[in-house]
């Protein structure tokens, strides 16, 4: 005990105070636990962020992409306002075929474009408009311009291309080219029965 009590004494001594030591490991300790839970609390603050953030970023997509939607369908009832406005007889204007939405578009398959157009007679319309339909395809193709017809000039009554309607007829269809052709545009061509001249003709850039 004599000799415990006086290494004990000499720590002191010396400088040396064990229980002091032992406060200021605690100090530290406790210190260090503040500090790991202040960044445990930003960490989740970060995080909370992070994900309001990310939140927010989806929102806005959500926002853009409703935004875009609706701007669609606006263009589409515009579209569908002025068709039927079309279908709206007209006292004393005789009767008219139009073409509308016409389209020619590359298709799933290589060398494939699909069209679509829609056919309206505006005016008053006493009888159906009967004709047939002839394309006109535009092509570049081995660096030269090449023209294509639908279909061919000697078989422009082909079924597929026949006309009758009162009020309005969708035409679609599609039709292949050489692979290493691309087409350029597409023009219809509108024939009334009995009739070697066009109606009426518009053109559609390919797309």
């Amino acid at each position: 005990m004599l000799a415990r009590a006086t290494y004990d004494f000499g720590k002191k001594f010396a400088g040396f105070d064990q229980s002091e030591a032992d406060r200021e490991v605690q100090r530290l300790s406790e210190s260090n636990a503040r500090m790991q839970q202040e960044l445990a609390q930003v960490r989740g603050e970060l995080a909370q962020v992070e994900r309001q953030l990310q939140i927010e970023r989806a929102t806005y997509a959500d926002l853009v992409k409703q935004m875009k939607a609706l701007s669609g369908e606006n263009a589409g009832l515009k579209e569908d306002l002025a068709f039927f406005e079309t279908l709206m007889p007209s006292g004393g204007k005789g009767a008219g075929v139009a073409i509308n939405r016409f389209l020619v578009q590359n298709d799933a398959l290589p060398g494939e474009y699909r069209y679509r157009l829609l056919l309206t007679q505006t005016g008053q319309r006493s009888k159906d408009f009967q004709g047939n339909l002839q394309f006109v395809v535009n092509l570049q193709q081995d660096n030269n311009k090449v023209v294509m017809t639908l279909p061919a000039e000697n078989d422009r009554d082909g079924r597929g291309f026949k006309l009758n309607f009162r009020f309005y007829q969708r035409i679609e269809g599609t039709f292949r080219v050489a692979p290493n052709a691309v087409v350029k545009s597409m023009q219809v061509r509108v024939f009334e029965s009995g009739s070697s001249e066009p109606k009426l003709t518009q053109t559609a850039n390919a797309s």
